[in-house]
């Protein structure tokens, strides 16, 4: 009898425009997905996480421009130098990156474009509205704000602070306005397709309103970088239809060999999509409309995330509060980066970040909290038992804690990373960090090492220790990949295989082998010292 197949998880990010380097915010949205698709795949589920990059659209083209270059070229140079590395950078484990001038792309946007004007739910027309570059969107009045300062008296566009611009076109049209009823239904049949809660209230507000037909071309006499209508070659694809159709061209919508559909069947309709909640309606409203005029099936959940706040405002290049993960990687290494962003924000929620805040963390919650716990470990089976793990004795109260600690742990991660509450993942995780340290602290034994007495107590102190840190590997894996796979190996389960492929259902059970070697521990988190700058300000620095 074959075995069952894997159950499917498919992540994605937003593909990101290649307009600049990308930013911490960036960042944040590709390490929260990283942290799913992994913690599913160690689940043994077949976990697939697909990032990319959205390189076509007027933005992209005034940037190249200004920048004395072409529109592919620039794309070229940003997703080589800028965005591939950042995935290094922070350690992210994608099993796909889409660039939407990829063939594999433009092609079978155009069979998803050719077969909505089939359908009869393409159309040309008329429209005159207000456009904002950067959003690469027409904007309704409850969209713009009053400018300030240079802007002082026009309206702006709320997320860029940009006046928009005035624009009279005759495009193409989908039919977005015959979707209203449908989408209410399937948000009311699916309720938790749109979340956290606050958006979908948000989402479900604004769809009740009225949905007008949404512009999909731009005419080749305004720009012409995009993909081209397939009946009219005059036009060109606006940006948002062509970007979003990345979650399924990726994974081989419109190729007719036997490998790309059979990916397409296991992988879609997509767990859950990663958003931020300044592009949910894009993914909430217009993106399930376009499926269902396919004929095809939503996504399971669109999740949108807050944002990351700097000084109280939106992250953001323009307005030079860009933070460059290296510039946070390179002094705390990307398992802090990972810890800290998704331990000290809630997921959904807006969140601040500071130097002060990401230091205090490193130090008290990894150096000292997980680090140090190991460290401690470890080094006493070496000190008192040579480095061979002790059996374990006869378990009193304090022992049976810990292991019904870790249990817990186990249990409530799993059931929080099923509401995409990473953060409360991390929390139950940090349950055992904290249960470990006041177990140590409160057995001593470096006391019980001093009499031959309490030998056999040692050793199950430290067996049962050892346990709580196997556990900790297993669990934290995903979220600090390098720290907790340091830890494995230490712990002598190298020969288990990757541990990444350790399943989550066992990691509170019983799994070293008393005698087994135990190797040196190299520091996980090392010690940061604060440095005074040539300005006075305090700057984290590596020691």
């Amino acid at each position: 009898m074959s075995a069952a197949p894997k159950k499917s998880f498919y992540v994605t990010t937003p593909i990101f425009y290649v307009n600049d380097a990308p930013h911490i915010g960036h960042a944040y949205t590709e390490v929260a997905s990283d942290v799913l698709a992994r913690w599913h795949r160690q689940r043994g589920e077949n976990s697939f996480l697909l990032t990319g990059t959205d390189e076509h659209g007027e933005k992209i083209l005034r940037t190249a421009a200004a920048n004395k270059t072409t529109p592919q070229a620039w794309a070229d140079q940003l997703v080589q130098d800028s965005w591939l590395p950042l995935l290094e950078t922070i350690d992210i484990d994608n099993q796909d990156f889409i660039r939407t001038t990829e063939p594999r792309h433009e092609a079978n946007v155009q069979k998803f474009l050719q077969l909505l004007f089939d359908k009869g739910f393409i159309y040309q027309g008329a429209f005159e509205g207000n456009y904002c570059v950067g959003c690469e969107e027409y904007k309704t009045e409850a969209d713009l704000a009053d400018g300030e300062g240079q802007f002082d008296g026009i309206r702006v566009c709320a997320i860029h602070s940009k006046p928009v611009e005035r624009l009279k076109e005759t495009n193409y049209f989908f039919k977005l306005s015959e979707f209203e009823q449908p989408l209410l239904d399937f948000y009311a049949a699916n309720p938790k397709f749109i979340q956290p809660e606050s958006a979908r209230n948000e989402v479900v507000s604004f769809v009740r309103r009225g949905l007008t037909d949404l512009s999909i071309s731009r005419s080749k006499e305004k720009f012409d970088w995009g993909i081209d209508i397939p009946w009219d070659d005059s036009h060109i694809t606006y940006v948002w239809f062509d970007a979003l159709l990345n979650y399924i061209t990726a994974i081989g919508y419109g190729d007719d060999s036997v490998e790309a559909q059979a990916r397409f069947a296991e992988l879609w309709p997509a767990t859950v999509q990663i958003v931020g909640k300044d592009i949910l309606r894009f993914h909430a409203v217009i993106w399930p409309a376009m499926l269902m005029a396919a004929d095809l099936q939503p996504p399971t959940q669109v999740f949108g995330h807050g944002w990351l706040l700097v000084g109280g405002e939106k992250m953001s290049k323009s307005k030079l509060t860009g933070i460059a993960p290296s510039q946070i990687t390179e002094t705390f290494g990307s398992d802090a980066f990972r810890y800290y962003f998704l331990k000290a924000i809630s997921f959904g929620q807006d969140g601040s970040f500071s130097w002060e805040d990401l230091s205090a963390r490193y130090q008290s919650e990894l150096a000292n909290g997980f680090g140090n716990l190991a460290s401690r470990v470890i080094a006493m089976i070496h000190r008192y038992f040579e480095g061979a793990l002790p059996a374990e004795g006869d378990l009193l109260e304090a022992d049976m804690r810990i292991k019904n600690v870790a249990k817990a742990a186990v249990e409530t991660a799993d059931k929080a990373i099923d509401e995409v509450a990473i953060h409360e993942a991390i929390a139950a995780i940090w349950t055992l960090v904290d249960e470990l340290n006041n177990y140590i602290t409160v057995q001593e034994p470096w006391v019980l090492a001093k009499s031959d007495e309490t030998r056999e107590r040692l050793q199950t102190v430290l067996n049962v220790a050892a346990e709580g840190l196997k556990t900790l590997a297993v669990l934290m894996a995903p979220v600090t990949p390098k720290a907790a796979a340091k830890l494995w190996v230490a712990l002598g389960q190298s020969s288990l295989g990757d541990l990444s492929a350790q399943p989550l259902s066992e990691a509170a059970n019983n799994g070293l082998i008393a005698g087994a070697a135990i190797a040196e521990l190299e520091g996980l988190f090392p010690r940061i010292e604060v440095a005074e700058t040539t300005s006075g300000a305090e700057k984290p620095g590596a020691n």
